[in-house]
């Protein structure tokens, strides 16, 4: 089979992209449940807390020790962080294999409505992070461990989550994303 079914000129073939993806959400409920004996599926947020913990630690110990989260979290590498780590790699292999990988310290798309300053795309995309996570915790969870796992057990939690990421991302991106005056597009 020619490599041209699994990728388009632009990226990835949609359907391939989502077996594969369906598969491997599969292969996790699989090895956290029977390989790892944890009950938890698919997540991430816990993950960015931990790392903080883990930087906090190297530099007030005693404040990590004596935090009550980070007592019942616990402060360590897990498989969560490892999946990050391994999302980042396989996004980095997928964008190098067809082509799309580059660069870019200010996205086209935001140029175009926000102009070039690096710093303001930094701080935008700070508080943006900022605001993700807090809400993210507030939720008790993020969308791959709301949406994507919710979703494949088809619980009402998973549907309902999902439907207000849509929503929320619609409304956000509607605000964030508003046309130039002038710019043809109405």
């Amino acid at each position: 089979m020619e490599m041209g079914y699994f990728m388009k000129n632009d990226g990835w073939n949609p359907f391939v992209a989502g077996a594969l993806a369906g598969l491997l959400a599969i292969l996790s409920v699989y090895v956290t449940q029977k390989m790892i004996n944890k009950s938890e599926f698919l997540g991430t947020s816990t993950t960015f807390v931990r790392v903080t913990g883990l930087v906090e630690k190297a530099v007030v110990p005693e404040h990590v020790a004596s935090n009550d989260y980070f007592t019942s979290t616990k402060v360590k590498v897990d498989w969560q962080m490892l999946l990050v780590v391994g999302v980042f790699i396989g996004a980095l292999i997928s964008s190098v294999t067809d082509g799309s990988f580059k660069i870019e310290p200010i996205p086209p798309l935001w140029k175009q409505y926000h102009g070039g300053s690096i710093i303001n795309r930094a701080i935008w995309s700070i508080l943006g992070g900022i605001v993700a996570l807090f809400g993210v915790r507030m939720a008790g969870g993020c969308p791959s461990g709301h949406g994507l796992s919710g979703m494949m057990q088809l619980a009402t939690s998973g549907l309902v989550a999902m439907g207000g990421f849509m929503a929320g991302g619609f409304v956000v991106a509607r605000i964030v994303n508003f046309k130039k005056k002038g710019a043809g597009n109405d």
